[in-house]
């Protein structure tokens, strides 16, 4: 058997990806970006993957969140600051129901390329090539602008390399300190939602200044003081992720060095693919997307291919079948990791499968739709035994109407107001609050149940 190599890929049929005209261009785009430093170290992803490993076991829960597809010109400090502070206020929210560690990571610094359902869309009788994110052309709706451009692999790097520097100091820095609990309020101070918070947010104050009077500082008040926060994106645009690839000089394997985690889509999980055959060589833990279409032999035969050795925390099983669809699909998927021992983490992407289009046109996702295949979600895995390990959320910090529903009741006309979206509807500040309050009942529930199981 020989050796993987990065361009291994590139024998392999492939879809999803763009056609570039200026192979020079491209050429020139792809040897700069190699010269450059990786965006992610490898130490960092291994620390990931044991962290998820302890969510496969049930001992932690993930949380993974953040743009549906990063664009340019929404690129600033507020939107990154924004959506981190939520994603802690989240995790508060799972670790107190949950009891257990909350593993963050981001859909931040390098989620910039997007599947499409057609290769072409057609606006007012014009039909011209889909825009695939800003990595890879533009929005605006012109035969320049949608060009794929080499260019912008430069731009993304450049905009990836930026938010990671912030989302690092943020996490280390004094800003993600449980004493500042109180402080991370969003604008969304008269939803039913934040009160709820606010009131735990005052009890978890409470518990700190007992342990302050305690005495019970140094060690504990480091760990509170500072949050281990990840980033990752689907692995679709695989000239930039190949320029970005390295070898560890520590392990001797290869790191995909754009982000922490990446994961392989609904649409491109072919066995033999070309993003397949890419993210099978590196070393970060990897997610798959888990559709409708998923058959128990495909998904047996992927687990043998991107994790041979069973690693736990390398393969994560990101479920989006839509609301009222997941115990048709999810079960014999379940049975089929089980009759294989697999090491899998599974995790509920409740947003992909429930996108609609409004009486008012635009597209959008109904929060009931979302909640409720989440709950269907953890009630297949309580019935078959398995353990729901994480959530994955399209949201954003913003206070944005582009999903309705929701305790402030966005409405089908409400939708035009602050539609900001370059892609799929993301819920806003307050919807993913209230999700996370749901998510922990779920958590809180389980947690129970098994504990009384136990002491039967």
């Amino acid at each position: 058997m020989t050796e993987w190599q990065k361009t291994d890929w590139r024998a392999k049929p492939r879809v999803q990806m763009p056609d570039y005209t200026d192979e020079a261009k491209l050429n020139a785009v792809e040897a700069k970006l190699a010269s450059y430093p990786p965006l992610v170290f490898a130490g960092e992803a291994r620390k990931l993957k044991a962290k998820l490993g302890a969510v496969s076991r049930g001992e932690a829960f993930l949380l993974q969140g953040g743009d549906c597809a990063e664009s340019f010109a929404e690129f600033s400090a507020d939107n990154i600051r924004d959506t981190f502070k939520v994603m802690l206020q989240m995790a508060m929210v799972l670790t107190y129901g949950a009891k257990v560690p909350v593993v963050k990571v981001g859909r931040m610094a390098g989620q910039m390329a997007k599947p499409r359902s057609a290769p072409t869309e057609v606006i007012n009788g014009a039909e011209l090539p889909s825009y695939r994110g800003d990595i890879v052309n533009g929005f605006d709706f012109t035969p320049e602008a949608r060009i794929p451009d080499p260019d912008r692999m430069l731009q993304a790097y450049t905009q990836a390399a930026a938010t990671l520097n912030l989302l690092r100091a943020f996490s280390t820095g004094g800003y993600a300190d449980l004493h500042k609990v109180h402080s991370w309020t969003l604008g969304f101070t008269a939803s039913p939602e934040a009160e709820r918070y606010r009131e735990l947010a005052t009890r978890i104050s409470d518990t700190l200044d007992f342990m302050n009077a305690a005495g019970i500082r140094d060690e504990a008040n480091h760990a509170m003081q500072t949050v281990d926060f990840f980033t990752s994106h689907e692995a679709l645009l695989l000239e930039y992720e190949e320029a970005l690839c390295r070898l560890d000089s520590t392990s001797g394997k290869w790191l995909a060095g754009s982000g922490h985690m990446i994961w392989i889509g609904d649409r491109t999980r072919q066995p033999d693919g070309a993003h397949v055959e890419f993210c099978k060589g590196v070393q970060n833990p990897i997610g798959l997307k888990c559709g409708p279409s998923m058959t128990s032999g495909h998904l047996k035969s992927l687990m043998a291919s991107l994790n041979p050795e069973n690693e736990a925390g390398r393969l994560t099983l990101i479920a989006r079948f839509g609301a009222g669809n997941v115990g048709e699909h999810l079960p014999r998927l379940i049975k089929a990791v089980q009759e294989e021992g697999a090491n899998v983490v599974w995790t509920c992407d409740p947003m992909h499968g429930n996108t609609i289009k409004s009486s008012t046109g635009y597209k959008t996702r109904p929060f009931d739709s979302v909640l409720r295949e989440v709950r269907e979600f953890f009630a297949v895995h309580n019935a078959e035994g398995s353990i729901p390990g994480g959530v994955h959320f399209e949201m954003t910090g913003k206070d944005v109407t582009e999903c309705t529903g929701g305790v402030r009741a966005v409405t089908d006309e409400d939708l035009s107001d602050r539609y900001h979206t370059a892609c799929d509807p993301r819920l806003n500040a307050s919807q993913s609050l209230e999700l996370a309050f749901l998510v922990a009942e779920e958590l809180s529930a389980r947690r129970e149940k098994l504990a009384a199981a136990a002491n039967a």
